[in-house]
């Protein structure tokens, strides 16, 4: 396979990049007047909805009863539990905040890797790595420190670390459940039923009755667009695409540069505070996944999975 223009990596590398990262901020438009099990239901249904029938159209094959079941689950999951984590913590904490503490996530699949299948071994370089996410994850929270800007919500990260912890179980158990082999295929199956389990605990928990679409604004509408459509469709057939043409090691790298971006989108467009708490959190953090995740070779191939974020 003869490697493509230059230019055509480069492209590829900043929509995963820059349109991976900006889903943050475009999250947390959207909470702020539609309840958030619902927005992120909206999201879902709709982008699985368009990427089946784009897998239709080129021809892949429906998936069979089995890997309808996975799907289920790993939708369940992926986009039910951590999904529904990260929508209803933004409502509590800054966008860029967030994807800080979700940039844990390559970090503690490559622990689950070493705990649970024992398909490597734990290292002084991982345990460090450990240590520093932890001590990131406290710089942010904990409120006696006197960093200039306000710990952020307990709560909220507690939420947004559950919901990290399910993505990092449902990414190692992955490999065992019998899914569709186009990964286009698994991921409209997965984002489809995630979003209508979304749908389900929206109504369950009134959210129904809470929203009223007239007032919510155009922005709003505009930023569920762009998560549905680059967010969820472009920049993940650029990810895909990347993978034939790039390492996993390389294409991996969006999970340390989707934060920054974040944090940065964040503090220039959406207003949110950038203080010595925002800065050191992010950086232990960074360095604690880097360390993890490149100490030995093996777990340097961890990105994730292809359905993040």
């Amino acid at each position: 396979m003869s490697r493509p223009p230059r230019w055509k990596i480069v492209a590829a590398f900043a929509i995963v990049y820059f349109v991976w990262g900006a889903t943050f901020l475009a999250i947390r438009v959207g909470v702020a007047e539609i309840p958030p099990f619902l927005y992120a239901a909206m999201r879902f249904v709709a982008a699985g909805v368009l990427l089946f029938a784009w897998t239709r159209w080129r021809g892949e094959d429906w998936p069979t009863r089995r890997e309808w079941l996975a799907c289920a689950l790993l939708g369940s999951v992926f986009f039910t539990l951590d999904y529904g984590c990260l929508f209803w913590a933004e409502q509590r904490i800054p966008s860029g905040a967030a994807a800080v503490v979700l940039a844990l996530m390559p970090g503690l699949i490559a622990l689950m890797e070493i705990a649970f299948l024992r398909s490597y071994r734990m290292t002084v370089r991982a345990l460090l790595g450990l240590l520093a996410g932890v001590g990131g994850v406290a710089a942010l929270t904990v409120s006696g420190a006197q960093l200039g800007t306000p710990a952020l919500d307990l709560r909220a990260v507690g939420v947004l670390l559950f919901g990290c912890l399910t993505w990092a179980a449902g990414t190692v158990f992955t490999r065992r459940l019998p899914l569709p082999a186009a990964k286009t295929t698994s991921a409209a199956a997965q984002m489809s039923i995630g979003g209508l389990l979304l749908l389900a605990v929206s109504a369950a928990t009134g959210e129904f009755a809470r929203f009223a679409p007239g007032p919510v604004g155009w922005v709003v509408w505009a930023s569920l667009a762009y998560l549905i459509v680059p967010g969820s469709i472009v920049a993940f057939t650029a990810y895909l695409w990347l993978l034939h043409h790039e390492s996993p090691t390389r294409v991996g790298t969006y999970a340390y540069v989707n934060p920054l971006v974040a944090v940065a989108l964040g503090t220039l467009v959406g207003g949110e505070p950038l203080g010595a708490r925002t800065v050191l959190g992010t950086a232990l953090i960074l360095l604690g996944v880097l360390a993890i995740t490149t100490g030995d070779r093996h777990l340097a191939e961890v990105p994730g999975t292809e359905l993040r974020p």
